[in-house]
């Protein structure tokens, strides 16, 4: 673990002066990725800039309807609160799907979004991993590569994103608001994390220079037909090796509108709206999940140790799509699938 200088910042304005003057520098809040990195050698910033003090802890209602949620809500705060477990059950459901009670109270909002890969590869400083070290290879590609892409890889990096959350938000199509030396911008969350390509290292849209201020929620919140499945290995502290968000608006016995994302499959929460639209005004049954399911999947291609998610992810969506639609979430507190 090398040395860093650690600087608390006052506020939002102080705290982008502080990045754009050091590149190499790193927001922390919870901690609890950026620490792993740390310790691990897999992230070395120079400069740590402590942002747990900023004015961005709380969530407000919004004019359109929706609500705003300050990127340091912790997890645990934001999955509980009211609202959210009113008018957001979805969002409420993976957040308590991920990681430990312990560390749900640690995380922030948006560190969440921010979290890098678990790829096994890219933990291990001893092996090649263009995200680690862009221009070394990917050890995954011919390793052992259980937990990754099946979706939107590149010949340069398999890694996935590992965010419940994001899953959830993906679906509801929240807007990630951020701001930085050129002013405020808000991103669509199907824009804001970012596919390998030839640049695996760069995981989002957001300019290194730019710091993550509020996540918005609309005001569709799919709160009486949603489930999240999340598929893994063991049930309590788990990255997922397939998981589904689903919010449909049912409307006289047929879909009226569908949203359907998928974790733990490729390098950002993975949606085709094109899949989505083609439910409008079926009727909500097997036969028409099935035809979702394979649009979704379509293009998918694994590797050595992978290539079982590819049927496990048609099974889960179908299933997903089944418990929204009958009003019957998965629940996260119980091992069995309902």
């Amino acid at each position: 673990m090398i040395g860093f200088d650690y600087v608390k910042a006052r506020d939002v304005r102080d705290a982008v002066s502080q990045i754009a003057r050091d590149p190499n520098a790193k927001f922390i809040a919870g901690g609890t990725n950026l620490i792993d990195l740390i310790k691990e050698n897999v992230a070395q910033p120079r400069r740590l800039i402590d942002i747990t003090s900023l004015p961005l802890a709380e969530i407000e209602d919004t004019e359109a309807g929706g609500l705003r949620v300050g990127a340091l809500v912790p997890n645990s705060d934001l999955a509980y609160d009211a609202r959210i477990s009113k008018r957001y059950p979805l969002l409420s459901s993976t957040i308590l799907a991920g990681a430990s009670a312990q560390l749900r109270n640690m995380a922030s909002t948006g560190g969440n979004l921010l979290q890098r890969t678990r790829c096994l590869y890219f933990y291990d400083t001893t092996t090649a991993c263009n995200k680690r070290a862009p221009g070394s290879g990917c050890g995954a590609r011919d390793g052992f590569n259980r937990m990754n892409a099946v979706l939107g890889w590149s010949e340069a990096c398999i890694a996935v994103h590992p965010s419940d959350m994001c899953v959830a938000l993906a679906a509801l199509e929240a807007v990630v608001h951020a701001t930085g030396p050129n002013g405020d911008r808000a991103i669509p969350f199907a824009e804001f994390h970012r596919l390998p390509d030839d640049e695996p290292e760069i995981d989002t849209t957001l300019a290194a220079d730019e710091i993550v201020i509020a996540i918005e929620l609309p005001a569709q919140g799919f709160a009486r037909n949603f489930s999240y499945l999340k598929i893994r290995d063991r049930l309590s502290y788990a990255f997922a090796l397939v998981s589904v968000a689903v919010g449909l608006d049912l409307d006289g016995g047929a879909i009226n509108q569908a949203r359907i994302a998928l974790g733990g499959v490729a390098h950002k929460p993975w949606r085709v709206p094109g899949a989505e639209a083609a439910l409008k005004d079926q009727v909500p049954d097997r036969k028409a999940f099935a035809k979702a399911a394979d649009a979704l999947l379509q293009g998918a291609a694994g590797f050595t140790h992978n290539n079982f998610k590819i049927e496990l992810a048609r099974r889960a969506i179908i299933r997903a799509l089944e418990q929204a639609a009958a009003g019957m979430p998965q629940s996260q507190s119980v091992t069995t699938i309902l």
